[in-house]
């Protein structure tokens, strides 16, 4: 269960990064560790790290140019 962003950061991610995720999924997992990296950053307290994630968000799953 993840009830804190630092479970995100110190758990979620070290677990898919050991345990590599097949196929397509792949590339959302490592937008997803973009956006992580983002948040982290405390960028999306700003306008322009916020449309950085709404465009990583838009091209995750069915958004993917592939």
């Amino acid at each position: 269960m993840v009830t804190k962003f630092t479970d995100i950061t110190d758990k979620v991610v070290p677990l898919f990064q050991k345990n590599y995720i097949q196929g397509v999924k792949y590339l959302d997992f490592l937008a997803f560790v973009s956006v992580v990296e983002l948040m982290n950053n405390k960028m999306h307290l700003t306008e322009k790290g916020l449309n950085q994630i709404k465009l990583i968000k838009a091209g995750m799953n069915k958004g993917r140019d592939n």
